[in-house]
């Protein structure tokens, strides 16, 4: 479809307002079938529950399996909102405008799926809440501070809470919006969530403050979660190729790649659902695909490096370490998948504009992308736990159980349940920035053609 730029506020209103007063039976059965999907994991969640972490295919000395590798890819995942949000928002990125708040409710589900994890991984989700949030003082027993255990969720939940404030104080403009274009119940709701917004030059100017204000103070977060989960690696001596003091850096930018790639994917998917053309346009798609060919070359730097490090001091393990990611079944074939998939295929498609511009091709090149990232976490954790404190043999393969597959297809399936529950109550798409952009839209050029003249308002 050509696109076409919106030629009035109303028409703004009218598209980017059209998912939430509107319920096509696209989205019933869409988020009907997610619903089952975490239905049935619910069922297998019981299961694990009552008979332990003995239904997962976890056995010595591998330990940790697809539950901490999806763990740790929707931490990364969850990146994509301050790395599209906070740092261009502050950079004043014109093209950020249709990006950020998909980035930002990215985020908040990313980080709600990937807190579960860990919890289901011990098979007794209720301790993991005890040991790290303790409720029964008169024990005097208490968390120990030097434990990831405690690191992480304190990482996540204040990442989780900046970020739900970020989104909310930049949402309410959006919600006094459509609380004036609802009536009843919904309208008393959206009222109370709108907190008297009337639009007045002082709340604008409040409102632009507080989100340049959180924007600054949430960026040291971005940095430190994914760190903090890199450290439950690195602080491990007794595990071959994790205890490397580059992981912390390694890892953000790992999770900065794979969450502006999955922001891509997820803005295709809206502009297909939604028909939004005219919003998720060409040249928004070709200045995400630069800024993912920037990423993607500083990712791909780092793990030269982390690799390159382990085989340079000539260590045995680390060798024996290397060769079994490279060169030993099922491994050697993973590891090619994974650099073809995160690395060699998308990075020199992105190079031409053709591919950049295009929705298709920049769809399937960042789903690949986090297929290749989702296969780099797994490497890194199964085959460095088989070789734990160098052990000549192992005690037991590792091989996934189906309880563990549904789980990861259930956390994918939360992820989209999510936005599309999202999408339905609030505008996905920032009408104010949608707004400002077209106000500004006098020095846009599209392509070789000018448009001041579609933007001039009523």
């Amino acid at each position: 479809m050509q696109e076409r730029l919106p030629l009035t506020e109303r028409e703004l209103n009218r598209d980017l307002l059209r998912p939430v007063l509107t319920t096509p039976l696209w989205w019933w059965l869409a988020t009907g079938f997610l619903a089952t999907v975490l239905g049935i994991t619910s069922i297998a969640g019981v299961i694990l529950v009552y008979k332990g972490i003995g239904v997962f295919g976890l056995n010595r000395p591998v330990m940790w399996g697809f539950m901490i590798t999806n763990f740790v890819f929707w931490v990364g995942i969850s990146h994509a909102g301050v790395m599209l949000s906070a740092i261009l928002r502050l950079a004043n990125a014109e093209w950020r405008r249709v990006a950020t708040r998909a980035a930002e409710v990215l985020t908040i589900f990313a980080l709600l799926t990937a807190m579960q994890f860990p919890l289901w991984h011990t098979g007794r989700p209720w301790r993991t809440v005890y040991w790290v949030f303790p409720y029964d003082f008169a024990r005097g027993i208490w968390p120990d501070i030097r434990s990831p255990l405690v690191w992480d969720p304190s990482a996540i939940f204040t990442y989780l809470t900046s970020t739900i404030l970020f989104v909310f104080v930049l949402l309410v403009p959006d919600i006094a919006v459509i609380r004036d274009r609802t009536r009843g119940i919904r309208r008393a709701a959206y009222g109370v969530l709108a907190l008297g917004w009337r639009g007045t030059p002082r709340q604008w100017k409040l409102q632009t403050l507080a989100g340049i204000l959180l924007s600054a103070i949430i960026l040291p977060i971005f940095v430190s979660v994914h760190s903090i989960v890199s450290w439950d690696f690195a602080v491990v001596i007794a595990v071959e190729g994790w205890h490397a003091t580059i992981f912390a850096p390694y890892f953000v930018i790992g999770a900065v790649h794979s969450g502006v790639s999955g922001v891509v994917t997820v803005l295709i998917l809206l502009r297909w659902l939604f028909r939004w053309e005219s919003y998720v346009r060409a040249e928004h798609l070709e200045a995400l695909g630069r800024l993912l060919i920037v990423i993607a070359l500083a990712w791909f730097y780092f793990f030269f490096i982390e690799f390159m490090m382990g085989m340079y001091g000539g260590e045995g393990p680390e060798l024996d370490l290397r060769h079994l990611q490279m060169m030993e079944w099922p491994f050697n074939m993973l590891f090619i998948v994974f650099l073809l998939a995160a690395f060699f295929i998308p990075v020199p498609l992105w190079l031409f504009q053709n591919v950049r511009r295009s929705a298709v091709l920049m769809f399937w090149t960042t789903v690949l992308v986090n297929i290749g990232m989702w296969l780099e976490r797994f490497i890194i954790i199964v085959p460095s736990l088989m070789r734990k404190q160098s052990l000549t043999f192992n005690w037991g393969s590792y091989a996934p159980s189906a309880i563990e597959i549904l789980f990861v297809i259930a956390s994918f399936a939360m992820v989209f349940l999510g936005l599309l529950v999202f999408g339905k109550l609030f505008p996905i798409i920032p009408l104010s920035d949608a707004k400002e952009g077209k106000l500004l839209a006098s020095e846009v050029q599209v392509g070789k053609v000018s448009v001041p003249a579609m933007y001039r308002e009523e």
